[in-house]
């Protein structure tokens, strides 16, 4: 996807799935989602 588009035209989204798991394993999901975002943009040099 990067090789034809702009990292800042990325989205990063839950997969399906959040409703089925308990609160305690969807905000777990949701905080490692953030943090690997926070990596991915900081390596990509992405601004917000």
């Amino acid at each position: 996807g990067l090789l034809a588009l702009e990292p800042s035209q990325f989205w990063i989204n839950p997969d399906c799935g959040l409703k089925t798991r308990g609160m305690e394993e969807t905000v777990r999901a949701l905080e490692n989602m953030v943090t690997a975002t926070h990596l991915v943009r900081d390596r990509l040099a992405v601004k917000n």
